[in-house]
């Protein structure tokens, strides 16, 4: 019928009749479930009532006490409502419950605080307009909920719980329960969901969002960069400071103590105006109204105007750098050996302290002058005095000739530079030292206060004195050339313009090479191989070429005094000690200032020395102290010496303020000889 679309079914009578019964049927059975359905309705609602009954009368009688104190009926609604209007509500019948009525004003209520010992536990209700007394046991529940605890006192908030999943192994589960199949089972109601979403979105009813067309030209502002440098102007912009506030000097009535007196007011007026620590005198005044006005006011705002725009500010940028990475990285001590560390040999024989030694080209003999006006000769591995030369007088320099061909001895006292052979070598040296000598003739002396000399007579000749050149001053220091013909002397003197002489053995000739000398000369020294000498001031190291005879360089020690100076083997590094505790080192090939200024001694540096064919460099000092340093050059000019401490020596004994006053190395071996007030020389390796 349904397929046809016919408006009313076409049945035949057998089919009537089966109808017919099947309608009866379903009556019958509607009408025995509508009555059992009665049934259970009835029983539901006496079940349901009796609960209401027995569930409103527990209530009643729980709350009975707190019914008597509701005065209205009105229900928990905002009383805001009801703000305008002289009543707050309605009761059960309807009729308006009006407002009590409060006569209280701000007076009643101080005279209520002060009076009322219950003012401070009554709560105004809102909601019945009227006042409640908090009891005991309510101020104590509200105590204890403002300090975080449970409102019940009984309550034990530690009390023992027994752990009943956790407290004792079971064999079996504590629950049996099997597992619900919509556990494991995909959920149909989320399959639901989805199929609608999906239809709904191939129907077209949900569409995706757009996706933005980015081949769209897009708009962009044409002035965005056109102001950037003005606002990097406005970012970069430092307020200027603000003027310190005043004080209580500054004050119409300052203290006293902060009022000048006679002397601090002339120390202040002779003091120069930038020297000031005030920049006006303190007054005191006994009222306000006798206050002048003040005089500087003009100068002083002219002088803020000149800050503000003669003093540029600017901001520095803080640059955060990893302190280790400031802290050069130098190799181990231990990986630079071989240096001297222990002290072998101790030479004692001197009265006095010994102000020089020297070692022999062969490094077998030491020579020692001291203040007890001897010259004494040392076996350097047996600490053996070989020989003792009485000079008589105070020797304040002695220097073995470099030249290994010949046995000689510079040895400067007082005014007199003596020429010693102390005849330790082989015949062939000696007979060759002689000839040296002796190979020309003495030359008349120069016209002028130049110096002498003179050959040695008499006991002084057995002694091993060959040649005395008497100078116009006192000579405090000796250098030979690296030849050995050439001897340089100094004598430090203000008023004389003859500081150095340079002293020709062959030819038995002195020369003065500069006509005057700018500063006190300290020590010189001659260049290992170029035709350069070295001059120390007080504050400078001059170098002068000997060939041109002209000055090639001049370098700043940045000390207050000079006191020693050595050159390396090399020829392009100096280091030159002070008596300011500082050790300079100059390389000549990188600038005129120090490459490396060592402050390590706590007093003035006595002596400096290079080794000869080790990397090592050493500084002897007043605080009894010998450095011993590792000074590696490399033959890259690029890279710059490496400098590292590698030992501190001590073994002398401090006398007089005075400590080690000499210093020198081995020609060989990687040892060190120091000489020191204590009357010793002592032997580091």
């Amino acid at each position: 019928v349904r397929s046809l679309n016919l408006t009313s079914p076409v049945f035949c009578s057998s089919c009537r009749r089966r109808r017919r019964r099947r309608e009866v049927k379903v009556k019958k059975r509607r009408k025995q479930m509508s009555t059992n359905t009665t049934l259970q309705t009835r029983r539901s609602e006496e079940f349901n009532s009796l609960d209401r009954l027995s569930t409103c009368s527990v209530w009643f009688l729980m709350f009975s006490d707190v019914l008597q104190d509701i005065r209205n009926t009105v229900g928990n609604i905002p009383m805001e409502w009801y703000k305008d209007f002289p009543h707050i509500g309605y009761d059960l019948d309807g009729k308006k419950i009006y407002k009590p009525i409060r006569n209280k004003d701000e007076l009643d209520d101080f005279l209520d605080k002060m009076e009322n010992p219950d003012y401070w536990r009554t709560v105004h209700d809102k909601q019945t307009e009227s006042d409640i007394v908090l009891s005991d046991e309510q101020v104590e529940l509200v105590k204890r909920l403002q300090r975080g605890q449970f409102g019940d006192v009984n309550f034990n908030e530690y009390q023992p719980s027994v752990e009943f999943f956790s407290n004792e192994v079971m064999l079996h589960p504590v629950t049996n329960r099997p597992a619900d199949k919509r556990s494991f089972i995909p959920s149909l109601t989320e399959k639901e969901k989805v199929s609608k979403l999906v239809h709904a979105i191939k129907m077209g009813w949900i569409k995706p969002r757009r996706v933005e067309d980015d081949s769209r030209g897009r708009y962009y502002d044409l002035w965005a960069t056109e102001d950037s440098s003005i606002l990097a102007q406005h970012k970069m912009h430092l307020p200027a400071p603000k003027i310190p506030l005043p004080g209580h000097q500054e004050s119409y009535n300052p203290p006293p103590e902060y009022l000048f007196t006679d002397e601090e007011r002339t120390l202040w007026e002779q003091q120069d105006p930038s020297d000031r620590k005030l920049p006006f005198v303190p007054k005191k005044f006994s009222s306000l109204r006798q206050v002048p006005a003040f005089p500087r006011f003009i100068h002083e705002r002219f002088e803020r105007c000149l800050d503000l725009y003669l003093c540029p500010r600017q901001r520095k940028m803080r640059v955060n750098v990893n302190p280790e990475d400031l802290i050069p990285k130098l190799p181990k001590p231990k990986d630079l050996q071989p240096f001297p560390t222990t002290q072998s040999l101790v030479y004692r024989g001197h009265s006095s302290l010994v102000r020089s030694i020297s070692v022999s080209p062969s490094g077998q003999w030491l020579a020692s002058g001291s203040d007890d006006g001897s010259v004494r000769f040392w076996e350097v591995c047996s600490s053996r005095c070989m020989k003792t030369v009485q000079v008589g007088g105070a020797v304040k320099s002695i220097a073995w000739n470099p030249n290994p061909s010949v046995c000689l001895i510079a040895v400067a006292l007082d005014t007199v530079v003596l020429i010693l052979s102390p005849s330790l070598a082989d015949k062939q040296v000696v007979s060759a030292s002689e000839r040296l000598l002796a190979g020309q003739q003495e030359e008349e002396p120069s016209e002028g206060a130049g110096p002498v000399w003179s050959e040695a007579e008499g006991e002084e000749l057995n002694q091993g004195i060959r040649l005395k050149i008497q100078h116009p001053k006192a000579v405090h220091q000796v250098a030979w050339h690296a030849k050995g013909d050439y001897l340089a002397s100094v004598m430090p003197d203000h008023s004389s313009h003859l500081q150095v002489f340079i002293h020709q053995l062959s030819r038995r000739r002195s020369q003065n090479p500069f006509r005057k000398n700018k500063g006190l000369v300290q020590c010189v020294s001659f260049h290992p191989v170029r035709p350069y000498f070295f001059v120390a001031t007080q504050r400078s190291v001059r170098i002068y070429n000997l060939v041109k005879q002209e000055m090639t360089k001049k370098l700043q020690a940045n000390s207050k005094w000079i006191s020693s100076m050595a050159v390396h083997p090399g020829g392009d590094h100096v280091i030159c000690g002070s008596y300011d505790c500082r050790l300079s080192w100059f390389d000549l090939d990188l600038s005129t200032k120090p490459y490396k200024m060592l402050r390590h001694h706590k007093k003035a540096v006595r002596g400096v020395a290079y080794h000869r064919s080790y990397p090592l460099f050493a500084s002897a000092s007043d605080d009894g102290s010998v450095i011993v340093c590792h000074g590696t050059v490399y033959n890259d000019l690029l890279q710059n010496p490496l400098i590292v401490p590698v030992k501190v020596l001590r073994g002398h004994v401090i006398t007089h303020d005075l400590g080690v006053l000499d210093v020198t190395f081995h020609p060989t071996q990687p040892w060190i000889f120091s000489s020191g007030a204590d009357a010793t020389i002592r032997l580091f390796t």
